[in-house]
């Protein structure tokens, strides 16, 4: 017994069945896709700039839930809050997860690894000038490229001009000054406003650290040499000092025994001498003579 197919006429429904409920469930589909599509939600810290494609207007936004027509209009948001782009040897701390730190030339002709963040947003009114100058692409995309190049190349430019160890000391504000100064105007003509530019942490070569140690080492070691000589020319000086006085009060001293000695061989005569006798005599005769007898002038004590 031959099976038993379904007429022509059933397949033809069932099949017309199935493309209908399928085609129902396409525009519905439709339907959802276009009213999500035709929303977009601009975040805080945002402003939107909002495209026709038609037109080529363009318009900005504010922060919150704002209508489109999809297929028509575009909607790109750019940050007026500020943003931080960071370039840094640690992985995991800066913008990309590697090791990011600028490769810095100096005058000499070395190189040093530089750390480095960039502050900066753009206002409502520049937005729609930093879609325009990028052609609607994302921050995360002008960051990775213009932002990017832009940093490398200016703090480069500021660095070559430089030695390296004005680099990493004498001249360190200065590079940032020149870098954020320069920055300004690159990112100024896209659109952007730069906040601050901060340089962190320089970091040498194994040769070029080794050498900086034994120079800090040299400079410590000279310095602490002039320390101890400046050290003995004070004391030296201190005692020269010491001894001067010391004579000089002697010398006074001396002059001023000389000059009481004068004045006392100056004031003595026979009466003096005389009067100090009889002041230290008790009036006894010695007992026995021989000699010459006190030098007693009577006559100047009233004797007959």
């Amino acid at each position: 017994m031959s099976p038993k197919w379904p007429e022509a006429d059933e397949v033809s429904t069932r099949v017309s069945g199935v493309a209908g409920r399928l085609m129902g469930v396409v525009v519905i589909l439709s339907i959802v896709f276009g009213f999500i599509s035709s929303y977009s939600i601009i975040a805080p810290g945002y402003t939107g700039v909002i495209f026709n494609i038609w037109t080529g207007s363009l318009r900005t936004v504010n922060q919150g839930l704002i209508f489109r027509i999809p297929w028509i209009t575009r909607v790109q948001s750019y940050p007026t809050a500020l943003r931080t782009y960071t370039m840094v040897a640690r992985s995991g701390e800066g913008s990309n997860a590697i090791d990011d730190a600028l490769d810095l030339p100096t005058r000499e002709g070395q190189h040093i690894r530089q750390d480095l963040s960039v502050t900066y947003n753009t206002s409502e009114d520049k937005a729609a000038q930093v879609f325009r100058s990028f052609r609607g692409a994302d921050i995360w995309e002008i960051e990775t490229t213009f932002i990017r190049r832009t940093i490398i190349t200016v703090a480069q430019n500021a660095a070559g001009q430089m030695s390296l160890s004005e680099i990493i000391s004498d001249k360190r504000g200065e590079l940032q000054d020149h870098i954020q100064k320069t920055l300004v105007v690159e990112l100024g003509h896209m659109g952007f406003q730069l906040d601050k530019v901060n340089l962190g942490a320089s970091h040498l070569p194994p040769s070029i650290e080794t050498q900086m140690q034994q120079k800090m080492g040299a400079q410590q070691q000279a310095q602490q040499a002039e320390y101890e000589l400046q050290k003995q020319q004070t004391l030296a000086k201190a005692a020269v000092a010491k001894a001067q006085g010391e004579a000089q009060a002697t010398l006074v001293r001396a002059k001023a025994e000389s000059e009481a000695n004068r004045m006392i061989q100056s004031s003595i005569n026979s009466t003096l001498v005389q009067y100090k006798s009889i002041d230290k005599w008790n009036g006894a005769l010695p007992q026995v003579t021989g000699g010459a007898t006190p030098f007693i002038d009577l006559r100047s004590k009233g004797a007959p």
